[in-house]
């Protein structure tokens, strides 16, 4: 009996580490447990300024350019992105072929400022995409990583 237990256990494990070993981690990965739902920080941003958070959604648009922003929205059909933004610098290219996947984020939520060229510049992207709201042109997550699911 322990013998089919411990070979169940076994088989969860492997069906586990396959499923996760196609996911695609950039930058940190993703470490925080509890994601925050996009309705909220759409609600009430300010709340959020300058917290790390994670996000869960769907990927929506990523910068064709340099891969150097990606958004997530509930769906692929939702009109509530947020965009992820990253340093050209920080290791962290997003990736084309991840647009329409399922992807967990996390960063720190900022207010993008009028001076903030390249936050700007990328905002004005996102908007050459999709239809984006005042939220995506105001607040992007800086982000630390992100898993893509495969």
């Amino acid at each position: 009996m322990i013998r089919i237990v411990r070979a169940a256990v076994l088989a969860c494990a492997v069906v586990t580490v396959a499923a996760a070993a196609g996911d695609e981690k950039l930058g940190k990965g993703v470490t925080l447990t509890d994601a925050t739902p996009i309705k909220a920080l759409y609600e009430t941003p300010e709340k959020f300024v300058g917290k790390t958070i994670r996000i869960d959604g769907v990927v929506t648009a990523v910068c064709a350019e340099m891969g150097c922003w990606m958004a997530l929205a509930e769906s692929d059909t939702s009109e509530q992105p947020v965009r992820l933004k990253v340093e050209h610098a920080a290791g962290i290219v997003f990736p084309i072929s991840a647009k329409g996947k399922k992807a967990s984020a996390e960063g720190v939520l900022e207010k993008i400022a009028a001076g903030d060229k390249e936050a700007n510049e990328a905002a004005s992207e996102h908007a050459g995409h999709a239809k984006v709201s005042d939220f995506a042109k105001k607040y992007h997550i800086k982000a630390t990583g992100a898993v893509i699911k495969q």
